[in-house]
């Protein structure tokens, strides 16, 4: 077959995101802007061809306009090509009707069509909603290596955290043999990654299978899976021990921000082998002012800083007044700080202006208070009123 691929991937970016609250009301969670110049999805996409996979379906369903316009063709990753490349896949009407994406294995088998066009060997199904640079190549082989029929990326994390996750209990050969998912008592630290690469012959009818019982949930965690390790079939598990993070939750999302001007932790965004690539406009260099202080930052292209800037996440376009104090925060894309406000240890989102001498959170008084104080979050497009006072924790989305 003339369009025949080893491997296809499937970007899993339907999620509504509601953890993050005010970010993701009119915008998927793979869209949120991350890292001064990127949005969450260009690091799934870019480990793909970085990896070599150069045919990638993005699967859409909640709020998909921004996400569909800032995929475009696809030509920022080198995914623009005539046979492959990025294609976005939304749910859509089929003879038998229309239905949304009713879960993650649901999702797949909505496009069984699209990954047939392409007979391929296997499937890497990837979500569109962790942070981490990864060689899924290095994860096939391994697959190949071990002739399974899934494999399953997991990382190993504290024993204290392990109950959050799906959870792999492996034996000597990392062979799954059982599977929990989200345990209270954790019989193992091996979390899933919600990486997974399927031999496509097995993952098809396994499918087909679990999309004709009525009564299973559609989901890879709760039923593929478990239903391939009970019919005997090879899992493994790959083990991962670089960076990786979801960034499912205001918290986290902030923490992996700020983990990317922590030199003690291993996720290099300057590494010329293995770039992140992103769809990024057209603006003028950055400008830092006379009055202007920074440190510790990342500062992107169109920034206008006149004010104080320690260890922040300034994104393209943003303007910080003089007089202005940025602490442990995230200026997302257009945002505006004008004269005498401080914003410390929170997330302010697209284009939103912080109005003259505003407080917007505030600093922990001790590494100990960090959790009990929290991150403070103004949504997109957003205003706020000259001498306003956003609380730590508060969550805005109305102009005030």
């Amino acid at each position: 077959m003339f369009n025949k691929k080893e491997c296809v991937a499937m970007l899993l970016a339907g999620g509504q995101g509601s953890r993050l609250y005010a970010l993701t009301q009119d915008v998927a969670k793979p869209a949120v802007p991350f890292g001064a110049k990127y949005r969450i999805i260009d690091f799934p996409l870019s480990n793909c061809i970085n990896s070599g996979i150069d045919t990638v379906g993005v699967l859409t369903q909640y709020q998909p306009l921004v996400l569909n316009e800032y995929i475009g063709n696809g030509q920022p990753w080198d995914l623009d090509r005539i046979h492959g490349g990025v294609h976005v896949l939304p749910p859509y009407q089929k003879a038998m009707g229309a239905d949304w994406y009713s879960g993650t294995a649901n999702a797949i088998y909505q496009n069984i069509g699209f990954i047939d066009r392409y007979d391929p060997e296997y499937v890497v199904v990837l979500s569109g909603d962790h942070i981490y640079k990864m060689d899924y190549n290095k994860m096939l082989e391994f697959h190949k290596s071990k002739k399974a029929a899934a494999t399953i990326a997991v990382l190993d994390v504290p024993k204290e955290e392990a109950s959050r996750f799906g959870i792999m209990i492996t034996d000597d050969d990392d062979n799954i043999i059982d599977f929990e998912e989200k345990p209270k008592v954790p019989r193992s630290t091996l979390a899933s990654m919600g990486i997974y690469i399927f031999t496509w012959e097995k993952l098809r009818a396994y499918l087909i299978a679990n999309e004709e019982d009525e009564t299973a949930s559609k989901d890879f965690g709760k039923n593929i899976i478990p239903d391939m390790r009970e019919a005997g079939e090879k899992l493994v598990a790959y083990r991962f021990d670089g960076y990786w993070k979801d960034v499912g939750t205001i918290e986290s999302l902030w923490e992996a921000n700020m983990d990317l001007i922590n030199p003690n932790i291993p996720i290099d965004l300057y590494d010329p082998n293995w770039k992140i690539y992103s769809r990024n406009p057209v603006y003028p260099p950055q400008s830092i002012g006379k009055n202007a202080q920074v440190q510790n930052s990342m500062v992107t292209e169109g920034c206008v800083i006149d004010g104080s800037v320690e260890f922040s996440m300034i994104s393209d376009g943003v303007i910080v007044e003089e007089g202005a104090v940025i602490y442990d925060s995230i200026l997302m894309p257009g945002a505006v700080v004008k004269k005498g406000a401080k914003v410390e240890y929170a997330i302010v989102g697209e284009n939103s202006v912080i109005g003259e001498n505003c407080q917007i959170g505030a600093r922990p008084e001790t590494i100990e208070d960090k959790d009990s104080w929290g991150v403070a979050v103004v949504g997109h497009n957003l205003t706020i009123s000259d001498g306003s006072n956003v609380l730590p924790k508060a969550i805005i989305y109305e102009d005030m």
